[in-house]
């Protein structure tokens, strides 16, 4: 365990209070959407399963997430909602679970105004002046001051059902490009009348809606989350800010929740939900003059990774409490291992994004750290089995895995910490399998705890690793396994190149092969790359920090499309920056001396030749040893890229499960 774990943390231990309501700690549960709701916006049992499971890891506060005041502005297809009374026992049954563990429960609810998209379920987006949503290039329509009163109404009917329910209290959204924000940033709200100008009139609109709040339920905790900072050329300046926070809690507001940044555009979203190049604690500059001018307690996100951000957070006086959304998607019981009440290391968020992109795209959250996110496979008897060490269900087992990467290594400790005896072997001389790669490129060093969390427990659990060991057939054998996990990982495809013009010798490397040795390109080579996925726009973002000159020649529509899109934008920016030329929807058909020439919908179009070409045109499978454990009747389970190439969720998730299943 590391420094970081083994640390005391007391200002994230002490109990704190926000309006009179005592919390247990500083650690608060951020209001992150999931989409495991239904369509028709009431909450599941996965929905309950999820909350609990992180008040039972030991938070203060569960703030469930933003959830839609009015029918006509739904966030998602499968967002909570609160328009209605007939959601009010199925909110009330999740607020009764998640209180059994010793946690309050506010809710967030919401308008999107113009980030609402006719691509869910034909919202129309609207806000405080006509605008063009720059995600979806829909036209934002002015709303009119009767439609305004009839929103601030909706939040009111909204709050009263979550005081039925038995919310603790409710937290108004106006912070990351929703329509209370939208009202206050001068970029948007171009009004001439009360709702416009002044920073007194473009907070009119949210000042209205507590005011109303306020007066009908004097005594239920009213909090509001905004954006400290836009992170734009004419956002709003910390003057401003200052100012709101000002109003609000002369107004009544028992605490600010202090986010950064609005969804308007995936350069604009990486500010709220950031990517690995961006700081830990990357708000806490902008949040500290708001927590001085106030004196409610404010709270504060912003890549707060592990127990020593918080702690510094706390002690810098930047905030009075820590919102946890991506940390607690990655580990529920965070709060419980910084406190000393679990004995297992934190599973750090490693700002994949998977989670905010799986959301973007209609589909339920997961997380690359925590495949089994919002399942009972989160309880610590199935996620943590090394604490309890249960006996295995069948019997303790002799289990071999092939294959060091993070899958064999993540279905190795599973099977030891459930009573099986378990040996690793690989072939190489090193373990990790692609996590070298995957960190070679900038700012990539995040994802170290994917690999380290895993493989720093092995010897605890008592797993054998044995390097450069192939298995062959005579090995396996002799070895005499139960069963064999196969975690041979893939290998690069070569790129087939077209026919050359006579003699001609077209250099080529690999993706892999730059990433795992940069030298072999010389700074301010010109370069060509083969392939714009992840691996494809993750070499380039390498070798421009040597200087080279990139062209990406990919046959698809979008760039690196299964990657997500904050991380992807965020690369992509640095390499427009560095001068990039992208040639998307054409692949290769000859090379010449000079030139290669490319076949697109609409005709061959010559690029000139550059000295190097890099082939990222993803990988092959390696299960080889599949057919020898087929005719030697081993049993075996396939995970990871040997099963199907693809991404480090998919190699966690079958590791886990096959860890758990044998």
């Amino acid at each position: 365990m590391d420094a970081r774990h083994e640390a005391t943390f007391d200002l994230i231990a002490r109990p704190g209070a926000i309006g009179g309501l005592r919390l247990k700690n500083r650690l608060l549960l951020a209001p992150m959407g999931t989409n495991f709701g239904t369509t028709d916006g009431f909450c599941t049992d996965r929905d309950k399963q999820y909350y609990v499971e992180r008040a039972k890891g030991g938070v203060a506060m569960v703030m469930t997430e933003a959830m839609v005041v009015t029918e006509g502005a739904r966030n998602h297809r499968n967002s909570l909602c609160v328009f209605h009374d007939r959601y009010i026992p199925g909110l009330a049954a999740l607020v009764e679970a998640v209180k059994e563990h010793d946690c309050t429960v506010f809710g967030q609810i919401s308008h999107r105004g113009g980030l609402l998209r006719r691509d869910v379920l034909n919202m129309e987006p609207v806000g405080p002046s006509s605008w063009r949503n720059p995600n979806t290039g829909d036209l934002v329509r002015e709303l009119a001051v009767p439609e305004m009163i009839s929103i601030q109404k909706d939040f009111l009917a909204a709050a009263k059902r979550m005081k039925k329910a038995g919310y603790d209290g409710v937290e108004l959204h106006g912070a990351n490009g929703y329509l209370f924000h939208q009202f206050f940033t001068p970029r948007i709200n171009r009004r001439t009348d009360q709702y416009g100008g002044s920073v007194e009139n473009r907070a009119r609109m949210l000042v209205e809606t507590v005011q109303r709040i306020k007066d009908a339920m004097p005594d239920f905790l009213l909090l509001v989350r905004i954006s400290a900072t836009e992170y734009v050329e004419g956002g709003y300046p910390v003057e401003d800010m200052v100012a709101l926070a000002q109003i609000l809690e002369r107004e009544g507001v028992a605490a600010l929740d202090l986010s950064g940044g609005t969804n308007e555009s995936p350069e604009l979203s990486r500010f709220c939900i950031q990517p690995p190049s961006m700081p830990r604690r990357c708000l806490e500059e902008h949040a500290r003059p708001i927590k001085q001018a106030v004196s409610i307690p404010t709270i504060m996100a912003g890549r707060i990774v592990d127990p020593v951000d918080a702690e510094t957070v706390l002690r810098n006086g930047s905030a009075d409490f820590i919102s946890l959304g991506r940390a607690l998607f990655a580990d529920p019981y965070w709060p419980s291992k910084a406190l000393g009440k679990m004995a297992s290391p934190v599973r750090a968020c490693i700002a994949c994004n998977v989670c905010f992109e799986r959301l973007t795209l209609e589909l339920d959250v997961n997380c690359v750290q925590n495949p089994m996110l919002g399942t009972e496979f989160e309880d610590p008897l199935h996620s943590e089995p090394w604490l309890t060490l249960p006996k295995a269900d069948n019997g303790s087992k002799r289990v071999l895995v092939v294959g060091a990467g993070v899958a064999g290594v993540e279905a190795a400790r599973f099977l030891a910490a459930r009573g099986h005896e378990v040996e690793i072997w690989e072939k190489a001389d090193k373990p990790g399998g692609q996590i070298p790669l995957a960190l070679a490129a900038p700012d990539k060093m995040e994802l170290l705890p994917l690999w380290n969390h895993r493989f720093d427990m092995l010897p605890q659990l008592g797993v054998r690793l044995r390097m450069s060991t192939l298995a062959t057939a005579e090995a396996i054998a002799a070895y005499q396994p139960d069963h064999v996990i196969l975690a041979t990982g893939s290998m690069q495809r070569a790129f087939p190149l077209p026919d050359a013009v006579g003699e001609l010798t077209v250099p080529t490397l690999g993706a892999w092969e730059v990433l795992a040795s940069p030298d072999k390109v010389p700074a301010g080579a010109y370069v060509t790359i083969i392939g714009g996925g992840m691996v494809g726009i993750e070499t380039a973002d390498l070798l421009i920090t040597k200087g080279c000159r990139i062209t990406i020649v990919e046959m698809g529509a979008a760039i690196a499309p299964a990657m997500a899109r904050n991380n992807r934008t965020d690369i992509m920016l640095r390499l427009r920056a560095a001068g990039l030329r992208l040639q998307l929807g054409a692949t290769v058909e000859r090379v010449e001396a000079s030139s290669i020439r490319l076949k697109t919908r609409d005709g061959a179009v010559d690029i000139p030749r550059d000295p190097f070409l890099v082939a990222a045109i993803g990988p092959a499978p390696v299960r080889d040893l599949a057919v020898t454990l087929t005719d030697m009747d081993v049993p075996f389970t396939l995970v990871g890229d040997a099963s199907k190439p693809g991404d480090f969720l998919g190699a966690v998730r079958d590791g886990w499960m096959a860890g758990l299943t044998v």
